[in-house]
């Protein structure tokens, strides 16, 4: 599948020229991709190995931690295997399937995370009715719309970005990453693809966005109408981690994304891709099992098993 322009393969950023440096690099990605892919392969074990824990909100939480492992398993182990091989190169079909499985795997975080705050306004505005509205085919149809809204997302962009013609193969990034991608265009920046970005981000992203706004305000007024303290505390502590995850996956999406506004470093772009693409599969099984007491007790087990 190559570009109309004949290139073949493109080149991702080297973080240095110094062998030494290139060995410790790989080593860093090693032990965080190790780190990120044994904590999510924690949560999910978890999850399977107790029944108590095959519940709606806990069913979202593995399909979490399945995209998490999706998203790093997608860019770390290519830029893990240059640092190794002392090499810039890949393949214009793995740039292709790298921008794919990244793209559909970061909607589907966003798209669950949309989900999960759903399944958070049920529980606490509609207990009683939790158990008819948030069943087991209602969860399978949920996650069925994400992953399925998701692949379309996923291959809508990455035909959008490889249609165009590129006048370069040099990726100023470890990973192929759209902005960078789109900075290569013989025209500039893609009309088509520019349009398909604005038009994703306005009906799917912004309205996702705005859906999980009123859900919490719907919760917040909610949770005020519980008579005591200790009832509130409770109630909102549920909704913490979910919280925590939304405000880290915006803030570092957000920092990333409008780095193309102005002129930055390799470094500077490096770092901030690193945040949004790395720091949220790692931090969302911490978030989540740090504070709940039953993924902690089934850890536990497992661990003196």
């Amino acid at each position: 599948m190559d570009n109309q322009t004949g290139i073949s393969y493109f080149l991702l950023l080297q973080l240095s020229k110094d062998r030494r440096l290139q060995l410790l690099y790989f080593f860093l990605f090693f032990i965080l991709y190790l780190a990120i892919t044994t904590a999510n392969l924690l949560i999910i074990s978890a999850v399977a190995f107790d029944h108590r824990l095959h519940s709606p909100m806990y069913l979202f939480l593995v399909n979490l931690a399945v995209q998490d492992v999706g998203i790093v398993s997608a860019i770390v182990p290519k830029s893990m295997i240059n640092s190794l091989m002392n090499t810039r190169y890949i393949s214009y079909f793995d740039c292709f399937a790298q921008v794919l499985i990244f793209t559909c795997f970061e909607a589907s975080d966003y798209f669950l995370l949309t989900a999960m705050a759903y399944d958070r306004y049920v529980a606490i505005c509609h207990p009683l009715h939790y158990g008819l509205m948030m069943n087991r085919k209602a969860c399978i149809k949920i996650m069925i719309l994400v992953w399925v809204t998701s692949f379309l997302y996923g291959m809508w962009h990455t035909i959008g970005i490889f249609y165009i013609p590129f006048c370069s193969n040099v990726v100023n990034q470890f990973f192929c990453e759209i902005p960078h991608l789109l900075k290569l265009s013989c025209f500039g920046f893609n009309l088509v693809e520019v349009g398909f970005l604005v038009a994703s981000i306005i009906t799917l992203g912004l309205g996702c966005f705005i859906f999980i706004i009123v859900s919490y305000i719907m919760i917040f007024k909610a949770v005020l109408k519980i008579p005591s303290v200790k009832g509130r505390q409770k109630t909102f502590s549920t909704c913490l981690p979910h919280l925590t995850v939304i405000c880290m996956f915006f803030v570092t999406v957000g920092m990333a994304y409008l780095k193309p506004l102005f002129n930055s470093s390799s470094y500077l772009d490096f770092t901030l891709t690193a945040l949004y693409s790395l720091l949220p599969p790692l931090c969302n099984p911490i978030i989540y099992s740090i504070r709940n007491k039953n993924i902690k007790s089934v850890l536990y087990k497992l661990w003196r098993c």
